[in-house]
């Protein structure tokens, strides 16, 4: 009962107050006439011993199993393509006539100013982060093209604004 309510062994202040502990050296017993240990008694240690190889019997219930190793998955065939079939259609959002001429000129606007931003920091010296933006910014900008070729103009438009976005930034930060 007195162990579980001492509270926690981490937690528990010690006996004394650390900061007046004091070191204390041990008090050597002077050696009186018995030091060379001639009157002291040997002890005699009675040990009763099993051989080892009573004990040591390995105990395997199976053989082992055999290591084999896996064989290897084929690989995934390449769709082909049936001749006559055609291309899987994509999934893109209908757009009204409004909304379609909207998004090309919106698309067409940001792929503008983003070139035109480009083209101002192209004779410039640029770190490694602004060369990193200046690959994005291409990549966005030919990522919008194919999606624009594609029809997808909700997309295109995405791509272009992301483009936009990050030109702008690489034109402040130059």
């Amino acid at each position: 009962m007195a162990f579980g309510m001492s509270g926690c062994v981490v937690r528990r202040r010690p006996a004394i107050p650390w900061s007046s502990a004091v070191q204390v050296r041990p008090v050597v017993q002077p050696r009186g006439a018995a030091a060379d240990g001639a009157d002291l008694e040997v002890p005699e240690f009675n040990l009763a011993l099993e051989p080892l190889a009573a004990l040591m019997v390995p105990v395997r219930m199976a053989p082992p199993r055999p290591r084999v190793p896996p064989a290897p998955s084929p690989a995934p065939a390449a769709p082909v393509a049936a001749e006559g079939k055609p291309p899987a259609p994509t999934i893109a959002p209908q757009l009204s006539q409004a909304e379609f001429a909207a998004a090309q000129q919106e698309t067409n606007e940001s792929m503008d100013i983003a070139e035109k931003n480009l083209a101002a920091t192209s004779g410039k010296r640029l770190n490694a982060a602004q060369s990193d933006l200046v690959s994005k910014i291409k990549g966005f900008l030919k990522d919008a093209r194919e999606a624009a070729r594609a029809g997808d103009w909700g997309l295109a438009r995405n791509l272009a604004k992301k483009a936009q976005v990050l030109s702008e930034e690489l034109l402040r930060s130059v």
